[in-house]
Order: structure tokens, then sequence, then C-alpha cells
């Protein structure tokens, strides 16, 4: 851990060990896909500088087994924390649900994921009580949306469905083929019949797909999608934890990727919506 960008906080309690605010925030993802989360915190506070790391050279996370995830999750935290970083954001479904647990417990930095950030947006609304998630396989089988929910609120009628498609097809930039809207009717019709009220997006993908949900959704479905309530969230515990960065800095934003390649920079730049600049190649392990 890299001491010298830590400092002890006046309002942290007696011990504890907090960020300079300075300091960037750290974002994993497996892949790009969580270049969403890093767009939407960019929005809501453009003051913070953002250090991401995709291990493109392994995704996808979802494949693999939980202690797998819960190693490739470590290795990822301690490239990010060798670099400073004030915060981790774990953009990513599937190392929320199997590995947020353990590095809360290895590290004293603050560790923010996906998951928590839906299930509270999804909750906002007292009458939510039908709720469907759309999210990769591995997402699902986990169960972590279905018990966060059920925990929150009793009675929840919930149900989850795997959706393995809609992955390579935001990732080949089909938002508008008339096969994507194929395939997402496949994935929501049993939703829409179960009769759900909330729908979440549990992939960071999915934010991409917003408009052709909401042309193929009834319009009284909320959707709730992992990117927005993510940084909502981070804000939240940013002021909560008197971390937030100085509010006349320009934040900035510096991306590694585990293994580099046209497609992933064109991934990079279509989550963004523009130039993420310079992209680095991470080493992870002996970073």
């Amino acid at each position: 851990m890299a001491d010298s960008c830590f400092r002890l906080a006046g309002n942290a309690g007696p011990g504890i060990i907090a960020p300079v605010n300075s300091a960037p925030l750290g974002f994993f993802d497996s892949g790009v896909g969580g270049l969403t989360v890093v767009r939407a915190v960019q929005e809501l506070l453009p003051t913070e500088d953002i250090l991401y790391l995709g291990d493109t050279a392994r995704l996808p996370y979802g494949s693999k087994s939980p202690e797998t995830i819960r190693q490739f999750a470590d290795e990822d935290a301690r490239f990010l924390i060798a670099r400073g970083v004030k915060a981790i954001v774990v953009a990513c479904n599937t190392a929320t649900a199997h590995a947020l647990p353990r590095l809360r417990e290895l590290y004293r930095l603050p560790v923010i994921g996906v998951i928590e950030a839906g299930v509270d947006a999804a909750l906002a609304n007292p009458n939510a009580a039908r709720i469907g998630i759309i999210a990769t396989r591995g997402t699902i089988r986990s169960h972590a949306y279905q018990h966060a929910l059920a925990l929150r609120r009793t009675g929840l009628i919930i149900h989850g469905q795997a959706a393995p498609l809609l992955v390579p097809l935001v990732e080949e930039n089909w938002i508008d083929h008339p096969a994507t809207a194929m395939v997402l009717r496949t994935y929501l019709d049993p939703l829409v019949e179960k009769g759900i009220d909330t729908l979440m997006l549990a992939c960071t993908h999915y934010p991409l797909l917003i408009p052709v949900l909401r042309d193929l959704l009834p319009a009284d479905v909320r959707l709730v999608d992992s990117a927005t309530t993510c940084a909502e969230h981070l804000q939240k515990e940013l002021v909560r934890l008197d971390l937030l960065a100085a509010p006349d800095h320009d934040g900035k934003l510096e991306v590694h990727l585990t293994d580099l390649s046209d497609e992933f920079e064109a991934l990079a730049r279509r989550f963004l919506k523009k130039a993420p600049g310079r992209i680095h190649r991470a080493v992870l392990g002996g970073a």
C-alpha cells in the first residue's frame, strides 16, 4: 500500500487511516464495460482524478470460479492501491458479487461495489414490489442481487434473467440493430409477463441499451442502471468521508488495460463517448 498518499483523518476516529483528497479514485473491471461507470462519475464529479484498470487479458470474469474471481480482483485492487488511489470502485458486477467482502477485509481504504448502489436505487421507490434483473450468467448465478434485495425488503417478488448475448451485441456496436431488439424481447417478455415494475440493469454494458429498452418496455417499468446508481452512491460516500477533491480541480482520466488492441481502444471510446487519451498497458502481479 502506498503510504505516501495516506493521512490520519481528523473525523474518521482514532487509528483510522484515510487517503488525501487529491488522490485519484481507482476503478477496475474485467474489461472496458466499467467505463460506463467512469463516464457517470465524470459527469457527476468532474473534479475527481480517475485511474481505471480493465483486465482485458483475462475477461470475462463471469465464466470463472468464485475463487479465481477473488484472486483476480485482489490483483486488480493491488495495482490501483500501489498507485495511490483514495478509494476503489469495483465497476464489475461479477467481481462485486464474489470479491467485495474480501477486498473490504483486506484493505483499509473505501471499497465500493455496484450491487449495493443498485439495490438502494431500486428500493428507493416504496411501491417497488416486482423486480426483474438482467445480467450475465455469473451475476445471476451468484444470487447477489436477489439476496441483497430480499434482505432489504420482505415480500418482494424477484425474477433474475441471464442475458449472455447482450454484452457481445453491445461490443459489436449493434445497439440499434434489429437482432438486438429481437434478443432483448426474448429476455424481457417473460419478465414483463410476470408484471415487473422495476428492471435492474445488472451489467455495466447495459446502460448503452437504455434507449432501446425504453422502446421495448411498458412505460410504467422503472429502469435502474448500475452506472448511474454507482456514481451517485460514490458521491455520497466521498461526501460522508470528507474525501471530495478540491472544487477548482480539473479531473483527469488515466486508463490501463492488461491487453491492448484496436478493438479495446474503440470500445473505450464508445463507452466513454469521447477519446480516452493514451491507454497504458498494465502488468498485474508485480505491479
